[in-house]
């Protein structure tokens, strides 16, 4: 039996133990969904807080609700651990770090190094190994690979790729807080680094996700990954865009927005905001601009979207600031309440929200800052943000107090009756007041 055809038994037969490395927004529901599925999990994270809540069955990720950490604490089948040394132990496994930007938004790919040479210390015959990380094509092939080769202990029996050993992509495609599709039935994308890889990611996975779709290599999957959320990059940049000219013009563009969509065909709505949020849609354009020019390629479109989606904070202090002017009031100085500290609504996750921006750039100009989230009741430490402050009570009482109130996440436990009613002024960036003007509040729409 060839160790393909050993390890593709495994998979089928449920007696592979599959290594998941980060247990964070996408490692975790893919551990459960596997786990659900009947495999044997391995968990791996560099955070020791996440192992003990898991071994205890405690939540840490609101929005993923408690089942999903008791059903694996609680289970035989799962186990956590920081010892990356274990890596010798699974026949599958799945890498699920970030891939940030760096100091110059250019491509942070150090999670994925990092856990490429922990693999290559103990990779032996009959693994494979999975990214999902998203990133510009070629990282799978050009990145991961040498950094798990480079690791091997000098004397290590040599392993031929698709033979001994089996590398794969497949991009993550979780959405924090979508109720509509969930890991297990989101179609899941794979492409090898050679045809048995491919043949073999598919085995894995089509063991818990309802729909695999093979792709003919890991470079065709990578880019249809960075294809999905440039696309929506791009589309929210017009929106954006669209906004501060219709504004100029006194045009309400959410009203424009609905009315285009009662086309039934040849549009799509996006909707626009304060500045994008969240791990992918922020970051992914960017690593695809930067890999363009290793290749010599332009992506003039691309980085314009970028540039106005990263200007949308600005534009909402330029509403604010004159907002403030018109009542004869600097932002030095004024009271102001940010409504909303996620970067969408009904989740606790922070990754590069906007809100934090907006923060900065008031208190810059001198604003007294509080912030308001039933979902984020600490302001947590992120990597170009770090402050203490906690989220303040929401009341009638409260909202009198403050000279401004800008409304970033629009989260549905939130009384916005009570924002229309007892603020003085409301910067609204989502639409969230619509249908409550009139009832106190002066209301602008940023």
């Amino acid at each position: 039996m060839t160790v393909e055809s050993s390890l593709r038994q495994k998979l089928a037969d449920g007696s592979a133990l599959i290594g998941i490395i980060g247990l964070g927004y996408v490692g975790l529901p893919l551990a459960y969904t596997l786990h659900q599925a009947g495999c044997r999990i391995l968990g791996f994270d560099i955070d020791p807080s996440k192992i003990e809540a898991l071994s205890r069955g405690e939540n840490y990720l609101k929005h993923l609700g408690a089942e999903m950490a008791s059903a694996l604490g609680k289970s035989d089948r799962f186990a956590g651990t920081t010892d990356f040394d274990r890596m010798v132990e699974p026949d599958a496994i799945v890498i699920c770090v970030p891939t940030p930007l760096g100091a110059h938004r250019e491509p942070d790919l150090s999670y994925v190094t990092n856990s490429g040479r922990a693999i290559g210390k103990t990779l032996r015959r009959g693994q494979l190994i999975v990214l999902e990380s998203t990133s510009y094509p070629g990282t799978t092939r050009q990145d991961l690979l040498p950094a798990m080769l480079a690791a091997r202990p000098k004397g290590a029996e040599a392993l031929e790729l698709g033979k001994d050993f089996f590398v794969a992509f497949s991009p993550e495609r979780e959405d924090p807080g979508r109720k509509s599709h969930n890991t297990k039935t989101t179609p899941k994308l794979v492409g090898g680094l050679d045809a048995a890889s491919g043949a073999l990611a598919t085995a894995l996975y089509a063991k818990a996700i309802d729909k695999v779709v093979t792709v003919s290599s890991a470079e065709v999957a990578e880019a249809a990954k960075i294809l999905e959320n440039t696309f929506r990059a791009i589309n929210i940049a017009m929106v954006n865009e669209l906004k501060m000219l219709y504004s100029a013009m006194g045009i309400d563009v959410w009203e424009v927005i609905e009315a285009a969509a009662t086309k039934p065909f040849g549009f799509m709505p996006f909707y626009p905001g304060p500045g994008l949020g969240g791990h992918c849609i922020p970051i992914d354009p960017f690593y695809l601009t930067w890999k363009a020019r290793e290749v010599g390629q332009p992506t003039r479109f691309i980085e314009l979207a970028g540039e106005i989606n990263t200007h949308m904070p600005e534009f909402v202090i330029e509403r604010t600031a004159a907002a403030l002017n018109d009542q004869k009031q600097s932002v030095r100085g004024a009271k102001t309440l940010v409504v909303g500290l996620a970067y969408k609504p009904d989740i606790d996750d922070v990754r590069e929200t906007p809100a934090a921006e907006i923060i900065d750039l008031l208190e810059d100009l001198g604003a007294e800052v509080a912030y308001h989230d039933p979902l984020v009741p600490r302001f947590p430490h992120m990597r170009r943000h770090k402050r203490e402050m906690e989220s303040v009570p929401l009341t009638p009482e409260s909202l009198k107090t403050f000279d401004c109130v800008l409304i970033i996440t629009n989260h549905t436990a939130i009384d916005y009756r009570a924002i229309a009613t007892h603020a003085r002024l409301v910067i609204d960036t989502r639409n969230a007041l619509k249908g409550l003007g009139g009832l106190g509040a002066r209301i602008v729409k940023a």
